[in-house]
Parts: C-alpha cells; sequence; structure tokens
C-alpha cells in the first residue's frame, strides 16, 4: 500500500538526524505527552474522588430517607413493611437521630448518634461489612463507633463511655442522665467524616436520649438500584401520601458532588493550559522546518506539487507528533495510575505526607479512568494540534517556487 506524498514527506521530514530540528521535535513531542499526562492523571483521580465518596456514602448513608411532615413517625414497624412491599425497596429500617455529647476519660467529643434496631441494620446499610474491633451489636448498653473517634479518644472495645442528652440544654425544666454504654465494636469506613463523626447505639437508647417514648424521627430505605433512587422515590411518595417527606441521598449530598464535578471542570480547564503551550511548541518545530526546507518546498512547487499538499504534508507532520504524544501521554498516565499506592508510599517512607486522611477525608487516592474521558482528552489534543498546524502549513504552501530557489 503506498502512503500519500503529503504524509510520505511528512515522515521524511521526521527521520532522525543530528540536527537543531530533531531536537526540538523530541521536546515537542515529549511535551505534548507530559500535558496529556498530566490530564489524565488529575481528570482520573478527581473522577476517583467523585466515585469513592459515591461508593463510601452509599455503603454507610440509606438510599432515601421519609421523615413525618408533622413530628416523629409513629407506628414505624407496619410503616417499615409497607415501604418493604414496593417494588424495588431491599430494606427499611425506623431510625433517631441526634447530636450528642460523648465523654471517656475526660475527654469529649460531639457525634452523631444514629438509633437503629439491630435487626434490620443490614438492610439499610453495610457497615457492618467494614468492623475492625469487635462486633456491630446493638444492645440496650451497647455502643458501635467508628474508628478514627475511638483513636482519638483512647477507646477500646469494652470500654465504657457516657453520653449526654441535648435534651438538657433544650428542656430546661427536666434532666436527662447520661447513658452509659459499653463499647461492643470498631467500624473503618475509609472516610473521615463517617469514622469520626458517627457512633450507632440502640433505637431505645436512642430515644432515651431525645425524650421519645414510641417512634422515630424517619425511616432509612434501601432500594435496588441507587442511581434510580428518583423513580422510587415518586413511588415511595404516591404511596405514603402527604404526611411524608422523602428525599434521596442525591439531594442530601448534593453540594458536595455539584463542588466536585465544578472542580473537576475547572482543573480540567486550568490543566489543559499545559497542553495548548506543548501543542503551541509543535507549531514552532514546523515553522522551524518550513524555514529549513525553504528551497526544497520550491522545488517541489516547481516540479507541480501543489500547495494543497504541500499544506498537507506539514499538517500530517503536526498530526504525527500530537499522535506520538498523546499515545505516550495516555501510557504515562496510565502507569503512574497504577502505580500510585507505591508512589505514595515511597514519598511517605521520606516524610512526604501528600494525602492526609484528616485532610482530605479518605484513606487512600482514588482513581478510576474512563474512557469517554480519554477520548475527549485525545480529541480536543488533536483539534487544538490541527489548528496550530494550520499557520505554519499554509506558510509553506505560499511559498513563491522561484524566490525560494532564489534563497536557496
Amino acid at each position: 500500500m503506498r502512503l500519500p506524498f503529503s504524509c510520505f514527506l511528512a515522515l521524511k521530514y521526521l527521520r532522525p538526524k543530528r540536527s537543531f530540528t530533531s531536537v526540538v521535535t523530541v521536546i515537542s513531542v515529549l511535551g505534548v505527552l507530559l500535558g496529556v499526562a498530566i490530564l489524565v492523571i488529575v481528570l482520573s483521580v478527581m473522577t476517583g474522588f467523585d466515585d469513592m465518596w459515591r461508593e463510601k456514602i452509599l455503603s454507610f448513608k440509606p438510599h432515601l430517607i421519609v421523615t413525618g411532615m408533622y413530628g416523629p413517625i409513629e407506628q414505624e414497624e407496619a410503616l417499615c413493611r409497607r415501604i418493604e412491599a414496593l417494588d424495588g425497596v431491599s430494606g427499611a429500617a425506623p431510625s433517631v437521630q441526634t447530636r450528642v455529647l460523648l465523654q471517656y476519660e475526660g475527654r469529649l467529643v460531639a457525634p452523631v448518634v444514629l438509633g437503629l434496631p439491630s435487626e434490620r441494620v443490614d438492610r439499610i446499610s453495610r457497615v457492618t461489612e467494614h468492623m475492625t474491633r469487635g462486633v456491630f451489636e446493638l444492645g440496650n448498653d451497647s455502643i458501635v463507633m467508628g474508628i478514627d473517634l475511638a483513636d482519638s479518644m483512647g477507646v477500646r472495645v469494652g470500654d465504657t463511655v457516657l453520653l449526654y442528652s441535648p435534651m438538657n440544654v433544650v428542656a430546661m425544666d427536666e434532666m436527662y442522665l447520661p447513658e452509659e454504654l459499653v463499647v461492643s465494636g470498631v467500624f473503618d469506613m475509609g472516610m473521615r467524616d463517617f469514622d469520626s463523626g458517627f457512633v450507632f447505639t440502640s433505637l431505645g437508647v436512642a430515644r432515651d436520649l431525645v425524650g421519645l417514648e414510641s417512634g422515630s424521627h424517619s425511616i432509612y430505605v434501601m432500594t435496588d438500584n441507587a442511581f434510580n433512587v428518583d423513580t422510587y422515590a415518586t413511588a415511595l411518595r404516591s404511596e405514603l401520601g402527604p404526611a411524608y417527606d422523602v428525599k434521596s441521598w442525591q439531594q442530601m449530598d448534593s453540594v458536595l458532588f455539584d463542588a466536585l464535578r465544578h472542580e473537576k471542570a475547572m482543573m480540567f480547564i486550568l490543566l489543559v493550559f499545559i497542553t495548548i503551550v506543548a501543542i503551541f511548541c509543535v507549531t514552532n518545530t514546523l515553522i522551524v522546518i518550513t524555514v529549513q526546507k525553504t528551497g526544497e518546498i520550491g522545488l517541489l512547487k516547481a516540479l507541480g506539487f501543489s500547495s494543497l499538499k504541500i499544506m498537507g504534508a506539514f499538517v500530517w507532520l503536526g498530526w504525527i507528533q500530537c499522535l506520538v504524544g498523546i499515545a505516550g501521554g495516555i501510557g504515562t498516565g496510565l502507569l503512574v495510575l497504577n502505580n500510585l499506592a507505591n508512589i505514595v508510599s515511597a514519598l511517605t517512607s521520606i516524610s512526604v505526607e501528600v494525602f492526609p486522611k484528616e485532610i482530605y477525608g479518605l484513606s487512600e487516592i482514588p482513581w478510576s479512568t474512563s474512557t469517554s474521558e480519554i477520548i475527549q482528552i485525545a480529541a480536543f489534543v488533536m483539534v487544538f494540534c490541527t489548528l496550530s498546524s494550520i499557520l505554519p502549513a499554509y506558510r509553506a504552501a505560499r511559498l513563491d517556487p522561484v524566490r525560494a530557489l532564489r534563497q536557496e
């Protein structure tokens, strides 16, 4: 198969020679490579943050929360059975949630207490799968807490802690004695907000803390498809009527995911300038080659080769450099991502903490590659490369063969 003349000429100009042009060409390709690699790495990490936060939230929180419009929900067991009878609902559980003061040996923190019936926890959360110490047991005098909270307070399984009711502040004419609870287990969700800010106890203890004799604050609902919750929420609203409000996890955590989406878009816009600068290096390379090959271009035009073929040769030259840079950049980016844990470990070993959990809220750097994003990066670079190649290609095509040969 014979190559088109424009492509053949572009490959001829790319033949390695010990000249300044070959060095500039290599530098241009490396610039595109690094720009693409940075885009791949950063966008993959941002996508990983989005996916991991989504996974952590869906492992800890329910997909839907049903609350009463006029106060606590009564006859919660009957309501749970009614909700679980709906298609697509895998589990439901009544819950009481409040913020308390937790005391252990003089240390005080203010976590959120989730009161749940122990027999229904597995239906609405996967926290039981993330136990690192003890067991997930919610008896009348038991409590389960996150690993960061336990470590910060020096609490171990079997220790007794005190929970102070917030009603002591709300109801000034009543006194609520603290609850003495034994730590039965410690969970590790790998996310700071959950591991340091939440504790679990029985529904009865949580009711005592908020002064409820019966009922619950809300009903936690788990569905078969977390990303189709709008359909299930509509069905729940239709089934339960106007006396209940239904919110999805997407509504409750919309600020977090909106912030991630905007941050990802901003990072792409900022980092794309690195790639654009590298593409301008390709333009400079083409201009240098155009100047060096002025006589040859003039000879080709004198022999009858059209301006379009001459122009096509320099566009091909820019494309080849960018294609090599894109392929190398994608490969380099994926190589770095696949060794990201080793890189972080190596930096940590020399006392360079690049991803502290207390700042980022996650125990490891997440990343996830998206084929569509890689294709978009490659297409974006090729479009800009084409645009940057047109100017020197047009200059070469416009050369007057007589003047070009005279200069030679």
